[in-house]
């Protein structure tokens, strides 16, 4: 006999609703070995903006500012004590509010009663210790550590090795200070580990951590070769390595974790090759190798095998070769930088296939805890873009940058269709012929520089339309003729702009022959108007006597020489 059990849908999930609440949505008071933890901890510090510890009263220190408890133990898990100041820009910041904002004071080893501590953030403050205080290395049970930019240098502590469930670690104190290590082995230990930022050496061992994603080792004087076993890290995204004193070639390993989309290894001295493995890495995105000691030509996968990049910076190399027409399968390019290497040849002529450069349509991958910064050369000096105050401002930047190499020819009409283009610099080359006379496209230009090379024929109108335009070059050329005037060029008033190039006259260089008005008088316009002015007075001083003269004999004399018309005259009058 088959036995049917009825089980009511309604009565399970309120079983079930009241299951949850019972088990997980009740939060646990806070333990008071704790609560007399944390408030030790507070008396260490002093808050001038009175805003972090204003809620640190009462019994239930899980509704504190910055603490979170676990729901079911009541355990102290979490203590966020960041700084979140969010105007850091010192053009639109308020000082005294800034200045209030930072937590100071020493950081008291209470702390090592929260054994159930798992996330700890106290970075951007300014604390009073030299260096990171030993005791962090024994809050075994944490899994994120942010201590950033709030201590002024001193040596990384070893014990933080000890910290084996760590998944984020960041210790970056550029440019409030110099933390380091000398010694880089403890980290061997973290196999855990999925994001790093610190400063130091960089021990082989590091290849160790199999978890690893970021890896953020920029502004140090890290020197040695970079670690070469790549093959083990096969989830690794961001590999920024950038500001050191690295040497040795580029590990031909780096093109075996596919998963790679970040590499920065610029302002270093790596030599060699750009490795052909890299063509491996298909989600590729920012490559900057800049400002190293790199030799051989412009590898033809970037666009032939690799379509995604936004970054794509070499400049300060000793890249040679022609720019391959690959380039310009590069759809979501922002950034070009190839200036300052011996690249020859001619520019291509297929730059309006830059899709994001044309539409301005913009695909850019925020990536969550990277703080990616990239320094752009424009308006003659340097600009460094990145994340500030939480927000991502790279992703703005637009930019073309070609100078100082070997180029020829003509620069292409087709630049003219990169209307979402925000700098760009040809700079001493080679190019010849005209400036394109559809310039005024590019709406979008604030930096122009075509100097120190051998252009000629007029300066295009169109060049007027550049209503952003604020910086502008282009001296040492061939160019004649007339400067053409327009509101932004007004302001624009520098004669350098247009030095060397001794056809060329208008404003803001002396006058052209044509104006009729000699250009060494420093006011010719107001002093031709005075002749002028004393000209047309005695013209109407002239005809104002001979118009009398004319008048008076015309209608007095015929009167006198004709009697029979003097008679008439005189009785019509004489009948009125």
């Amino acid at each position: 006999m088959d036995i049917y059990v009825y089980c009511n849908p309604l009565i399970v999930g309120f079983l079930l609703l009241l299951y949850l609440c019972l088990n997980t949505g009740s939060v646990k008071s806070c333990m008071e070995e704790e609560r007399r933890a944390l408030l030790t901890f507070k008396q260490h510090l002093t808050d001038p903006s009175g805003s972090k510890f204003s809620s640190w009263v009462g019994h239930e220190c899980c509704r504190w500012r910055g603490i979170s408890c676990n729901n079911r133990t009541g355990h102290v898990s979490k203590l966020d004590l960041r700084n979140t100041y969010t105007y850091s820009d010192e053009h639109y910041r308020n000082d005294t509010e800034y200045e209030q904002s930072f937590l100071r004071g020493k950081l008291n080893p209470s702390l090592l009663a929260l054994n159930h501590l798992t996330y700890l953030d106290l970075s951007a403050n300014e604390f009073q210790e030299i260096h990171i205080p030993n005791f962090i290395g024994q809050l075994t049970s944490l899994r994120y550590l942010n201590l950033s930019h709030s201590f002024p240098g001193g040596e990384i502590p070893p014990s933080l090795g000890n910290l084996l469930n760590l998944n984020y670690l960041d210790l970056y104190s550029y440019p409030y200070g110099a933390v380091s290590s000398k010694n880089l082995n403890w980290l061997s230990h973290l196999s855990s580990l999925k994001y790093l930022s610190l400063e130091g050496t960089i021990p082989p061992s590091i290849c160790d951590m199999l978890y690893m994603r970021v890896l953020s080792l920029r502004n140090n004087q890290l020197t040695g070769e970079f670690p070469h076993a790549w093959s083990l890290w096969s989830n690794i995204e961001v590999v920024d390595v950038s500001h050191n004193n690295i040497s040795g070639n580029i590990p031909s390993s780096l093109g075996i974790p596919s998963s790679l989309q970040v590499l920065k290894m610029n302002n270093n001295n790596f030599g060699g090759e750009i490795p052909f493995s890299l063509q491996n890495c298909s989600e590729l995105t920012d490559i900057d190798l800049g400002g190293n000691k790199l030799t051989g030509k412009l590898p033809s996968w970037i666009g032939s095998k690799l379509y995604e990049f936004q970054i794509l910076q070499l400049r300060s190399n000793f890249l040679s070769g022609h720019i391959p027409q690959q380039l310009c399968n590069l759809q979501n390019l922002q950034i070009l930088d190839l200036a300052n290497n011996n690249f020859s040849g001619t520019i291509p002529t297929c730059l309006n296939n830059l899709t994001s450069l044309v539409s301005g349509w913009r695909s850019w991958l925020i990536r969550g805890t990277y703080d990616e910064q990239t320094t752009i050369i424009s308006k003659g000096r340097e600009l460094e873009y990145g994340r500030t105050d939480y927000v991502q401002t790279l992703y703005l930047v637009t930019s073309i940058d070609l100078s100082s190499n070997n180029l020829e020819g003509e620069v292409p009409e087709e630049i003219c269709s990169l209307i979402a283009l925000g700098s760009l610099n040809l700079s001493r080359n080679q190019l010849t012929g005209k400036i394109p006379a559809e310039i005024g496209n590019l709406t979008k230009l604030e930096n122009f520089d075509l100097s120190h090379n051998h252009l000629t024929g007029e300066i295009p109108q169109s060049i007027s339309s550049l209503n952003f335009l604020s910086h502008l070059n282009l001296s040492y050329n061939k160019l004649r003729g007339r400067i053409p005037l327009g509101n932004q060029l007004q302001t624009l008033d520098d004669p350098s702009i247009y030095e060397g190039n001794p056809s060329l006259c208008g404003f803001p260089l002396n006058k052209c022959s044509g104006d009729g008005i000699p250009s060494e008088q420093p006011y010719p316009a107001e002093d031709g108007k005075d002749h002028e002015d004393d000209n047309g007075k005695l013209g109407f001083y002239i005809s104002a006597v001979l118009g009398f003269v004319v008048g008076f004999w015309g209608v007095c004399g015929t009167l006198i020489m004709n009697k029979s018309w003097r008679y008439a005259y005189f009785q019509f009058f004489d009948n009125m």
